[in-house]
């Protein structure tokens, strides 16, 4: 295993905004993903770099079968080609010059041994050791990894034109899978938003996931998890088929970007204590079955392979150097993702001008939970987009909804046999007539209206922003949306990579005001503001009061964790004095929150 050159990466954001980051970052050895739900927007972006890196293209279009599936590989292979090209071309720049090759090593952290071995090329005179030297640190350079992220329950099943069910490889996320498993890539493929036994039974059929006759492994599995008994049920599930998991990646349930898997109150510091205390059962409860089904299935498990413990990464909420290192110190993390800050770096990430511009301004009062997503999946989002305005303007004119271009999240079948999207002209329509029809108080039908007409064609307009922002689309053609966490409201401005990558290190002084809250405190606020729309919704039976009882508990205990941590010594710009008080505060508000939930259980019951 070829460990990472630097202790961060950068995960995947909405369908766009990260969709060219390897480009971008990929030649200085960063590591980044790619989205592959919309493949209708991988054709148009690998155009537009076919265009620009001179290389040619055929085009693959809509109708042509497998489409999806070749789109994602041809795009996949396209970036591949463009990153090494433009990776060849850093190494072979000289060294003692203002270049991007000195920008490679530059953005490196400084205890690495190439950062290393770089400053000491850097302090040798002329001469046959720093020829040495620096023949030998163009030798060591690698690019960043090019990783690939899949929604694995996202996965709807595709109609021929006669309307007859496609076969189950064809549906959405098998046919992403296959796009990749097919490419040049060897990289990862991160698995998220819960667990598909049907997809990762399709793991099984590309030779890509397995060990070779050296013991390599070319497409590695990443596993986006919530919590460690998920992670170790599909680490052993897939163990059984003879599948490595690389790297369990855990993200903060509400303190993220894009869609919001809360957890059932388990703080982000609960969850990682579980992780660092139970590690060793993530290898020694799957090595036995990893070896046992190459022993049945292949041609044995040999001795001299490399076997090394999964890797453990965190993301979401993460804000400045001082919280990573708690994270990569404290929870023996290997790495940390850095989503959101990233959207206001241009040389990292893919976003027009206006909505950067929207997410400079952006104050904690800009950033909310919504239910715009047609997942019905909580989903973060900031006020004011293009895509939120251009919905208005529907509504307005009696044409609520989303045409529906590209019919990704379509699941609904309450009206129609083949499904429908939630956020589509056709379904609002139907369900609002259904609402005007009901027998409910106005009141209510005013609700359930809103909830209609609050979703969002995220398809599109989750993809436009880097159509506009590479000159493919014109912004008025474009409505915009985007999916940043709440850490971003305390970050103002563009910064250069640079900038970004010596926050995180803590080389330069920090980016965000002295006195943002902790990434622990903030996640407090957050739980409680879901477990408040929780006693809000709360039907009050005696189930969905035990279901909020435990809840709460989890997450006091988790409060309780955090002010054990406060206790510590910070680390550089860590903010733990935010702890105590907030932890204060929310548990006030946890208690209130739970006499109401009793009060209303009591009066149903009486």
């Amino acid at each position: 295993m070829v460990p990472s050159l630097h202790n961060f990466s950068i995960p995947v954001m909405g369908t766009g905004h990260s969709i060219d980051s390897p480009i971008r970052v990929g030649p200085y050895g960063i590591d980044s993903v790619i989205s592959v739900v919309d493949d209708l927007l991988v054709e148009r972006i690998r155009k537009h770099y076919c265009r620009k890196f001179d290389l040619p293209y055929d085009n693959i279009g809509r109708t042509v079968e497998d489409g999806r599936a070749r789109r994602i590989t041809a795009y996949l292979n396209t970036v591949n080609e463009i990153v090494r090209e433009t990776f060849d071309s850093v190494k072979n720049q000289p060294f003692f010059e203002s270049n991007d090759k000195a920008k490679y090593f530059e953005l490196l952290p400084g205890g690495h041994p190439l950062k290393q071995k770089y400053d000491q090329l850097m302090q040798t005179e002329e001469g046959t050791l720093r020829d040495r030297l620096s023949c030998e640190l163009s030798r060591l350079m690698r690019p960043g990894s090019i990783d690939v992220n899949i929604m694995a329950k996202v996965d709807k099943i595709n109609y021929t034109k006669g309307g007859a069910p496609m076969s189950q490889e064809f549906s959405d996320a098998s046919a992403a899978l296959r796009g990749y498993a097919r490419s040049d890539l060897s990289s990862s493929l991160v698995l998220s938003a819960g667990f598909n036994p049907r997809l990762y039974n399709y793991l099984s059929e590309f030779r890509d996931f397995y060990r070779d006759s050296r013991g390599a492994i070319k497409k590695k599995i990443i596993l986006k998890v919530s919590d460690f008994r998920s992670a170790l049920i599909q680490g052993k599930y897939l163990a059984k088929k003879g599948l490595e998991v690389f790297e369990y990646r855990i993200e903060s349930g509400l303190n993220c970007g894009g869609h919001a898997f809360a957890s059932d109150g388990y703080l982000l510091p609960s969850l990682l204590k579980e992780f660092r205390e139970k590690r060793d059962q993530l290898s020694s409860a799957v090595r036995p079955l990893i070896e046992s089904y190459y022993e049945d299935e292949r041609n044995g498990f040999s001795t001299s392979w490399e076997i090394t413990e999964p890797r453990l990464t965190v993301q979401g909420g993460i804000g400045v150097s001082g919280e990573a290192q708690r994270l990569l110190q404290d929870f023996d993390m290997d790495a940390t993702g850095w989503g959101s800050p990233f959207l206001l770096v241009p040389e990292a990430t893919t976003v027009d001008r206006p909505t950067r511009s929207l997410l400079e301004k952006a104050k904690e009062q800009d950033l909310y939970l919504s239910g715009v997503s047609p997942l019905g999946v909580p989903f973060n989002n900031v006020r004011d987009t293009g895509s939120e305005q251009w919905h208005k303007k529907r509504i307005e004119k009696d044409k609520p909804g989303s045409p529906c271009p590209k019919g990704f999240l379509e699941s609904n079948t309450e009206f129609t046999e083949q499904p429908i999207c939630t956020a589509s002209n056709q379904y609002q329509l139907l369900k609002l007539d259904q609402i005007a029809q009901s027998d409910l108080e106005e009141g209510e039908k005013e609700q359930e209206r809103e909830k209609v007409l609050s979703k969002a064609c995220l398809c599109d307009h989750l993809g436009n922003g880097a159509l506009i922002a590479l000159g493919i689309l014109a912004e008025h053609r474009a409505p915009q949306a985007i999916c940043p966490g709440p850490n971003i409201a305390y970050f103002e401005g563009e910064y250069t990579l640079r900038e970004m990558i010596d926050h995180i290190y803590g080389r330069s002084s920090s980016l965000v005001p002295a006195d943002r809250p902790h990434m622990f405190a903030k996640e407090m606020v957050l739980y409680v503001d879901y477990f408040e729309d929780l006693v809000e919704q709360a039907k009050s039976s005696e189930s969905e009061f035990k279901k909020l009882k435990k809840f709460k508990n989890n997450l006091e205990n988790g409060i309780n964790y955090c002010l054990e941590i406060a206790e510590t010594e910070p680390y550089r710009d860590e903010n733990l004095a935010s702890i105590p008080h907030t932890a204060e505060s929310q548990q006030d508000r946890l208690d209130k929150l739970f006499d109401r939930l009793t009060e209303k259980c009591l009066a149903v019951s009486s």
